[in-house]
C-alpha cells in the first residue's frame, strides 16, 4: 500500500487549496473526492445552452415539481436551476434528519460546491474575531486580523478578487483588480444613501471574477451563466485554478466517486494513520495510508466523518475529547430586506449580464455609542442590486397585439432591492449529531437541530426596517419590506444561506474546542480541519475567502512542523 505524505478529503474551496499548498510544498498528495469527477471545460455540459433547448426551459425547479423529484432538499434553494442541477447532490445519496427545518446544500462532484457559489469575498476583521470575547458568546478565537491578514493577500492575489477600496476597519480592504461597474440605478440609490447616513457605504461586490487576466485565466465578458462552469476560467473554482496548480507538480493523485468513511487512529501513535473510504460505485471498501490528513468536506461532512470515526481512545467522536464536536453549528440568516421602484433613469441601461451586485458593510454594533443597538448584539450587511424590467413582463401585464409589443420593445422601469445577511450567535443547542439511521454505504446519517434564535429573530426585524428606510431615503418609491421566514420554521431555515459553519471550533481552551490556531486538532497533532468546521463564530460576512486563508496558512504550518519531526 502506498503512504501518501498527505491525504485531503474533499476538493472544494478548501480542499483544492490543500491541495494546492501541500504539493506545491513537495508532498504527494491524495484527494478523496465522494463525487464523481468533473473536468475543466469538457464537463460544463450545459454552459452556453440556450434555454429553449431545455425541456422547461431552464425553470427554478422548486420543491414538488417536474425535474426536482431526485432532489427534496436541494429543489429548496433559489439557485436550483435546470441547468445546474447535476452540479447538486441527488438526496438520497446524502440523507440526514431533520429534528427542525434545515437545509444542506451539497455539490456532488470533484470542485465541490466552487463551481456553483456566489463568489462574494469579504475579509473579516478584528470586529468578528474579537465578537465572542467581547460579548461573551461562543469561546475567544485562538486568532486575531493581523495572524490572517497576510494569508489574505496571498489567496486574493491568486484566486483574483475584484472590488473597490472602501477604508473601513469592519470590511478591511484587499488585493483587489479594478472593480466592476455598478449601474445607473445603483449609482442613483448609492448617491442618495450616503446623502442621507453619511456613516454608511455602498459599495459593488467584492467578488472572486477576473476583471483583469490572471494566469491563464481570461478576464470576465459578462456571459452570464457563471453557475454552470466558466471556461474561460474568469471566476474561481478549483478546477479553474487550484486543481491545475497542484496537478502541475507531478504529485496530485484525486479519487472520485470514494466516500469517506472513517479516520483510522493508532492509540501507541496518538496520529490518523489512515482513511477508510466506501466505493460508491461498487460499495466496496478500502483503505488509504496517510502521515498528514486535511478535512476538508464541508461543515457538516467533516463533522460526520469525525463523529463516524470512533474508538476506545475517542468513543464519542475523534479529537472530541472536549465533547462539542457537532455543536455550534450556525449559518447567515437571510431573506430578508426591503425592494421598490426607481423613477426615471429611462434612457440608462446596462449590458451583459454582470455577475456581481452591491454591497452594504455593516453599520450596527460597530463599537461606538452611536451603531450600538440595545436588542441584539453582532450585525448585518446587505447585497442587492438595481435592474429594469425586462420583455418577459408581458406575461403578467396586461395587453396584447401590436400595442403590447410596441410597449414590451423597450425596457420597464428600474427597480432595487437590497437582502441582509445576518450573523448567527455560536449555540451549544444548534448542532449535527449521529442518528441511528445509515445510508446507503452503510455510514449513520446526521440528525440536525438547529435553530434561529432571540437574538437573529431581533436582527431580522431591524435588517427589514433599515433596508426600508436607506431605500427611501434615497429616493426609491413603493418600498416595501419582507421576511419568508415562516411559522413552520421553513422559508428562511438554517441552511440556507449555504455559509454553514461550526462543529469543529478553534479555540485557545483543548477542553472547550476541537482545533487550535492553525486548525490543527488538539487531541490529534497530524489532523487538520480547514473548512467552515472551523469556526468559532460566523461574522455576517461570505466565509469562503476566511476558509481559504485559514487553509493556506494551515498547510504552511502544517508542513514546517513536519519538517521539524512534530507530525
Amino acid at each position: 500500500m502506498i503512504t501518501y505524505d498527505a491525504i485531503v478529503i474533499g476538493s472544494g474551496i478548501t480542499g483544492g487549496w490543500a491541495a494546492k499548498e501541500l504539493t506545491e510544498k513537495g508532498l504527494e498528495t491524495l484527494v478523496i473526492e465522494r463525487g464523481r469527477n468533473v473536468e475543466h471545460r469538457k464537463d460544463y455540459v450545459t454552459e452556453h445552452k440556450p434555454s429553449w433547448e431545455f425541456p422547461l426551459r431552464n425553470a427554478r425547479l422548486a420543491v414538488g415539481t417536474q425535474g426536482a423529484e431526485q432532489y427534496p432538499i436541494q429543489a429548496r434553494t433559489g439557485q436550483f436551476h435546470e441547468s445546474v442541477k447535476h452540479f447538486f447532490i441527488k438526496d438520497h445519496r446524502n440523507p440526514y434528519v431533520e429534528d427542525k427545518p434545515f437545509t444542506w446544500i451539497q455539490g456532488d462532484q470533484v470542485g465541490g460546491k466552487s463551481l456553483i457559489w456566489g463568489r462574494q469575498v469579504y475579509r473579516w476583521s478584528d470586529l468578528d474575531f474579537e465578537a465572542n470575547l467581547r460579548d461573551g458568546h461562543g469561546v475567544d478565537w485562538p486568532i486575531r486580523y493581523a495572524d490572517v491578514a497576510p494569508w489574505y493577500s496571498y489567496v486574493e492575489r491568486f484566486i483574483g478578487v475584484s472590488g473597490e477600496k472602501l477604508g473601513l476597519p469592519q470590511l478591511p480592504d484587499g488585493e483587489f483588480q479594478p472593480p466592476m461597474e455598478m449601474n445607473a440605478g445603483e449609482k442613483f440609490v448609492k448617491a442618495g444613501l450616503e446623502r442621507a447616513f453619511p456613516d454608511r457605504r455602498l459599495t459593488i461586490g467584492r467578488v472572486a471574477i477576473l476583471t483583469q487576466a490572471l494566469n491563464g485565466r481570461l478576464p470576465c465578458h459578462y456571459c452570464g451563466p457563471c453557475e454552470r462552469g466558466c471556461s474561460t476560467g474568469s471566476y474561481f473554482s478549483s478546477q479553474a485554478s487550484t486543481l491545475p496548480a497542484a496537478r502541475a507538480t507531478g504529485r496530485l493523485t484525486i479519487v472520485p466517486d470514494s466516500v469517506v468513511h472513517s479516520l483510522i487512529y493508532d492509540a501507541a501513535k496518538h496520529r490518523i494513520t489512515g482513511v477508510r473510504v466506501v466505493d460508491t460505485t461498487t460499495k466496496q471498501t478500502r483503505e488509504y495510508a496517510g502521515r498528514l490528513v486535511f478535512l476538508c468536506a464541508s461543515t457538516l461532512g467533516t463533522a460526520r466523518v469525525l463523529l463516524n470515526s470512533k474508538s476506545p481512545s475517542f468513543p464519542n467522536g475523534l479529537a472530541n475529547s472536549s465533547g462539542v464536536l457537532g455543536h455550534y453549528l450556525m449559518d447567515h440568516h437571510f431573506r430578508v430586506g426591503a425592494s421598490g421602484a426607481i423613477e426615471g433613469l429611462l434612457d440608462h441601461y446596462y449590458q451583459g449580464n454582470r455577475p456581481n451586485g452591491i454591497y452594504v458593510p455593516r453599520f450596527r454594533n460597530l463599537g461606538d455609542d452611536a451603531s450600538r443597538r440595545g436588542d441584539y448584539v453582532r450585525g448585518f450587511g446587505y447585497q442587492g442590486g438595481a435592474s429594469r424590467q425586462g420583455w418577459a413582463r408581458g406575461g403578467g401585464e396586461p395587453g396584447f397585439g401590436v400595442e403590447l409589443k410596441r410597449k414590451l420593445h423597450d425596457p420597464g422601469r428600474w427597480s432595487m432591492g437590497m437582502t441582509g445577511f445576518g450573523e448567527c450567535l455560536p449555540r451549544e443547542d444548534n448542532y449535527a449529531a449521529l442518528s441511528d439511521q445509515t445510508d446507503e454505504f452503510g455510514i449513520p446519517v446526521l440528525r440536525i437541530h438547529c435553530t434561529w434564535g432571540d437574538n437573529e429573530l431581533a436582527m431580522r426585524k431591524d435588517m427589514a426596517a433599515s433596508a426600508a428606510e436607506m431605500l427611501e431615503a434615497a429616493g426609491v418609491k413603493d418600498v416595501r419590506t419582507y421576511d419568508a421566514n415562516r411559522e413552520d420554521g421553513l422559508g428562511a431555515e438554517p441552511g440556507l444561506g449555504i455559509h454553514e459553519m461550526g462543529t469543529a471550533r478553534m479555540g485557545r481552551d483543548p477542553k472547550t474546542s476541537v482545533l487550535n490556531a492553525y486548525n490543527q486538532a488538539h487531541d490529534v497533532p497530524n489532523l487538520f480541519v480547514t473548512d467552515g468546521a472551523c469556526m468559532a463564530s460566523s461574522s455576517c460576512v461570505n466565509p469562503s475567502i476566511t476558509y481559504m486563508a485559514l487553509t493556506a496558512r494551515a498547510c504552511d504550518y502544517a508542513v514546517a512542523e513536519s519538517k521539524r519531526g512534530n507530525l
